[in-house]
């Protein structure tokens, strides 16, 4: 394991390998950021999770929108609102499924029980999945993306869910993995090549790795509690970044919030393309 970045993000998240461009990108949701190793770039609001559309484009998930964002010039355009009618809440996890679609979930900033909804925009169309979540996470997908997956995090479980061959969800959502005993929370998580999912565990600092069936198949730690989200990166994507969080945390330890990569011998992919 190695720190790839030592910016101390109060809540790090939304990592994004980006095909294109060969570079890790990753954001500070309370700071209102979005970070690159090399610069970052402020917005007036919180911003949590992106997908590419082109070399230069992303589509970023705000607390009040989704919008095109040009990382060379810095020029916005809104895509479509997210919530408008809803005070109080902002985005939180998100990814773009192998159809082209993002799914963005929304949650209250104060955490209320059931206040948040996961969405799916594709082609122009933002559609609400399910409501009643309280913490929006872990949305992924399998290769082919006739799965995904998501959590509410204080269930301690993550979900699965058949999708038709447009992407959008065609049966109803069933249990994939239960973390309940050990009492465990799971935040952000990715696929990896061969369908396995890699989850991150708030308050347990590390990732870890299951089959499609549940088979537990590799356990990564990092140095500090709150590990948040995971991605796949690097010339081969082997290599798993993971972002962290240091909100609420009152000791020393400098490696709260920072982000970390360690090499594998799995293989990632490169994300999907959002289609606009």
């Amino acid at each position: 394991m190695t720190v790839f970045d030592t910016t101390n993000c109060t809540l790090g998240e939304g990592p994004l390998w980006h095909p294109e461009r060969g570079e890790l990108l990753w954001f500070d949701i309370v700071n209102k950021r979005l970070h690159s190793a090399s610069r970052q770039w402020d917005f007036p609001e919180i911003v949590s999770a992106a997908g590419w559309i082109s070399r230069d484009a992303l589509l970023i998930a705000s607390e009040s929108r989704l919008f095109r964002f040009d990382l060379s010039t810095g020029a916005e355009e809104t895509l479509c609102a997210l919530e408008p009618e809803i005070a109080g809440n902002r985005s939180n996890d998100g990814r773009a499924d192998p159809m082209g679609g993002f799914w963005i979930g929304t949650m209250s900033k104060q955490e209320t029980k059931g206040a948040g909804a996961f969405y799916r925009f594709y082609k122009g169309e933002m559609r609400k999945l399910w409501g009643g979540i309280t913490v929006t996470n872990a949305q992924c997908f399998a290769p082919d993306g006739r799965t995904a997956y998501f959590s509410d995090t204080p269930t301690h479980q993550v979900m699965r869910v058949a999708l038709d061959a447009s992407g959008w969800p065609c049966a109803a959502p069933e249990v994939a993995l239960d973390f309940t005993a050990p009492g465990w929370y799971p935040d952000g998580a990715v696929t990896d090549a061969a369908g396995n999912l890699w989850i991150a565990f708030w308050g347990r600092g590390c990732v870890e790795a299951y089959t499609p069936a549940g088979e537990k198949l590799a356990h990564y730690d990092f140095p500090c509690p709150q590990t948040t989200c995971p991605a796949f990166g690097g010339a081969d994507f082997s290599r798993l970044y993971c972002t962290s969080a240091a909100r609420d945390l009152t000791d020393a330890n400098p490696a709260n919030g920072q982000t970390f990569a360690v090499d594998t011998s799995f293989k990632g992919r490169a994300e999907p393309r959002v289609l606009l």
